[in-house]
């Protein structure tokens, strides 16, 4: 059971209301509501540069919309940001683990950044161990994981503090389908076990077909579609596929929104929130 239960008064996991953010003249995100229901998993897919990496850092506080509003949790982004990072996790595209620590002592830092009481510390690592199918290897140190390990290690730092909502930006990039379909299991699992819910982004339709309950697809910043992999399947074609559904509503290409200020202001907030 979840142990860090979401304010009762937010109807949604999620919630965003008119959500934007400019950079100078670009409009990344653009005006956008979107709800999420909780225990779900949901995918956010769109084109690079579409908005996808935006939200996720405007959504885990990492950086302030330029107008609009969004709970997550049932706290405001703006008004309540240390609410908001108690109950979410977040797992970037970016290596997060420490390669020259141990499974155990990334997972003790995490704990330690998340404020876990010491005589719970011990207990709560070795649980996120054994769910990630890390225990056999805690003591060893995390640059001889290959790709999958590192990425169930990271989900494990995510969480250790059991988040009611989790983050995934890319969370399979890289991997290989065996790797890739055992994070997919572990996914499910945190849902089924701990009821969080769960929003990633992707590229890969394969995952967003087999693991999201619903998806939201971008195009230039705004919400083009929003529904079950199925129905939008269907709404393009009795037999077209989710590529097919990718190509009709993520529209063309754009470029990415950030510049080098904001990736630098987002990088060194990870650092802080862990």
């Amino acid at each position: 059971m979840n142990t860090n239960e979401p304010d009762s008064h937010g109807q949604f996991a999620i919630k965003t209301s008119q959500l934007t953010r400019q950079f100078g003249r670009l409009v990344a995100v653009d005006h956008i509501e979107l709800t999420v229901a909780y225990k779900t998993i949901f995918g956010l897919l769109g084109t690079n540069g579409a908005g996808k990496s935006t939200m996720i850092k405007m959504l885990t506080t990492l950086l302030p919309p330029t107008s609009g509003s969004a709970e997550v949790g049932g706290f405001d982004i703006i008004k309540a940001p240390a609410k908001v990072r108690r109950h979410i996790g977040y797992v970037p595209q970016l290596l997060s683990a420490d390669g020259a620590l141990t499974g155990y002592e990334n997972l003790l830092l995490s704990a330690r950044l998340y404020g876990l009481k010491s005589a719970e510390t011990r207990s709560q690592i070795k649980d996120a161990l054994t769910f990630m199918g890390l225990a056999e290897v805690a003591k060893k140190l995390v640059r001889t994981y290959s790709g999958g390990m590192i990425r169930r290690l990271e989900l494990a730092q995510a969480m250790l503090h059991r988040p009611a909502i989790l983050f995934l930006d890319e969370p399979t990039i890289g991997l290989d389908p065996v790797a890739r379909h055992l994070v997919w299991d572990r996914l499910r699992d945190l849902r089924r076990d701990y009821g969080m819910t769960v929003l990633i982004t992707t590229h890969d339709m394969e995952e967003a077909e087999t693991l999201c309950d619903t998806l939201a697809i971008l195009q230039s910043g705004r919400v083009s579609v929003i529904g079950a992999p199925a129905d939008l399947r269907l709404g393009i074609g009795a037999d077209a596929t989710m590529d097919d559904v990718f190509i009709h509503y993520a529209g063309n290409l754009q470029h990415e929104g950030d510049g080098y200020s904001n990736v630098a202001q987002s990088r060194h907030s990870t650092q802080r929130f862990g």
